[in-house]
């Protein structure tokens, strides 16, 4: 029986490439998302067994409950969750509503929290299940005007490392994703100073083949934490090397307008 993964957020962007890697590579994929047209157009371009699309909201447990009964129906198995809906609001942080900063921690957070809770029965049930969420190298350290987008990837970031040692009696591995900048919508037009500075060098391909490193090994060798991209691996050494002043003023540095 093929491998089966279940991707939020798949209509576009990192889902969407994720969607098509692991496609190609033979997997079962559940697609789903707001937007259930775009995920029936990415469908029908690959067999009805191959592929499930449905509407998922994620910040309602509900939602999850009937898309993930639906899916482990149709694949008799859950290899991979990947929790990759997201949002971003950029700007300074006391120009952006308290709505804009709360609908981000509802998505990216609780979002993330819901599906993993929902998913534990389904996860137990696959031999060598485990739980990719997407994270973010602002989770490395806080960004300047990203504060809510990377207050909540250091929240998945705790999440992760917390459910990878709580889930190990189930053989359950609990991984992150820590990508820069990708070229993807949610960058476009973004107000942050950081993004001048770096660059946009990563495309929503590059951190789909990450995903499928984490996902495809060892469970010996697998890591927790996989940062995407030259720049966001040193930062990660970095921020784990060098003295808290140090990576305050290199973070000053690359925020500064």
């Amino acid at each position: 029986m093929s491998k089966a993964i279940f991707i939020t957020g798949a209509g576009a962007g990192i889902g969407a490439a994720t969607a098509q890697f692991f496609l190609n590579k033979g997997w079962r994929v559940g697609m789903y998302d707001l937007d259930v047209s775009a995920l029936q157009v990415a469908a029908a371009q690959h067999p009805q067994d191959q592929v499930l699309t449905g509407w998922l909201d994620v910040t309602y447990p509900e939602a999850w409950q009937e898309a993930l009964a639906g899916f482990f129906a149709w694949a008799g198995r859950l290899d991979v969750l990947l929790n990759n809906a997201g949002i971003l609001f950029s700007g300074p942080f006391e120009q952006t509503p308290l709505a804009q900063h709360a609908k981000t921690l509802s998505v990216n957070v609780q979002g993330v929290m819901n599906g993993c809770h929902s998913a534990l029965p389904y996860l137990q049930q696959t031999k060598g299940a485990c739980v990719i969420n997407l994270s973010s190298a602002s989770a490395i350290y806080g960004q300047a005007g990203l504060a809510s987008y990377s207050s909540s990837k250091f929240a998945v970031r705790g999440l992760t490392e917390a459910l990878n040692i709580e889930w190990h009696p189930y053989g359950i591995r609990v991984m992150d994703i820590m990508p820069l900048f990708v070229q993807t919508g949610m960058v476009t037009n973004m107000n942050a100073a950081s993004i001048k500075r770096m660059g946009i060098h990563l495309t929503a391909h590059d951190v789909a083949n990450t995903v499928y490193k984490a996902a495809t090994a060892s469970p010996a060798l697998a890591l927790v934490h996989w940062p995407v991209g030259l720049p966001a691996k040193l930062m990660f050494t970095l921020s784990r090397l060098s003295p808290q002043l140090l990576n305050e003023k290199v973070n000053q540095w690359l925020t500064r307008g």
